[in-house]
């Protein structure tokens, strides 16, 4: 039998610096975990963010060197490295291993398109990776190609890469996949005939679709991340999360704040 454990939600840590006697608002909670993400560790002593970066890096280079690299005989470390940073950084873009090949190529940086997949499914086995595929949301058939790439814990992002708090929508939509995943939802990525949804999750007979961005700041915005989802045409449950804290909510697609729904168990 396997038992998928993650590492800890928002709510989770939030339980956990209550518990430890730590006064502290949510909206400064959130931006805490934005950076640490939820190993558990980290919140139970006062570390500095250079030594909970130092303890993230330091998982980081264990889970590539022992639970990918010496498990699977990969020879090039350097090469694996590389494009495991690749990975990480993109997370939440759409993934071309062909795109990949012929971008390492220019760079005299020679690597096949089955060796690119091979690396992804080691860190998958490793739980460091998750690999989302595309799904057409009118026929239902799961697309072959452009999937997108999640990290188990955002905090080792910040880690090893930075820029958390600069790529906040991809930190964001990572964020909520993982949620999802918690919830017990199978996630793929929906695409429609003229938009992607960011997300469409399955758990048994329930269906949702959600949108995730990090302020519904112009006219433009609110009518992509609203649009794609009507144009879906089922009645199930569609949601548009993002950090705002006005309810723009229209047409039966619910709008909610990310730590909101973060702390509800509303899906």
């Amino acid at each position: 039998m396997e038992i998928r454990v993650y590492p800890f939600s928002f709510a989770e840590v939030l339980t956990l610096l209550s518990q430890s006697g730590v006064e502290i608002r949510p909206e400064e909670a959130f931006k805490l975990y934005l950076r640490r993400g939820g190993f558990p560790f980290l919140y139970n002593y006062p570390f500095s963010d250079a030594d909970a970066n130092q303890y993230l890096s330091d998982i980081f280079d264990s889970t590539v060197l022992k639970d990918i690299a010496q498990r699977h005989a990969v020879r090039d470390i350097a090469q694996l490295r590389r494009l495991v940073l690749y990975f990480i950084a993109n997370i939440g873009n759409t993934f071309s291993a062909t795109s990949l090949v012929k971008y390492l190529k220019n760079q005299r940086r020679g690597v096949s398109t089955e060796t690119i997949y091979n690396y992804i499914e080691y860190c998958r086995a490793a739980c460091l990776l998750h690999l989302a595929q595309r799904q057409d949301l009118v026929g239902k058939a799961l697309l072959t190609t452009q999937e997108k790439i999640y990290l188990v814990d955002h905090g080792i992002r910040e880690a090893i890469y930075g820029n958390n708090q600069r790529d906040i929508n991809q930190v964001l939509e990572n964020i909520v996949y993982m949620e999802l995943l918690r919830r017990g939802y199978e996630v793929t990525v929906g695409k429609t005939k003229n938009a992607e949804v960011d997300f469409y999750a399955k758990r048994g007979t329930d269906v949702l679709y959600v949108q995730v961005c990090y302020l519904l700041a112009s006219d433009d915005t609110i009518e992509r991340e609203f649009s794609s989802l009507e144009s879906i045409p089922d009645n199930y449950p569609k949601y548009v999360l993002s950090m705002d804290e006005i309810d723009r909510s229209r047409n039966g697609i619910i709008h909610q704040n990310i730590r909101d729904f973060l702390l509800g168990d509303a899906l």
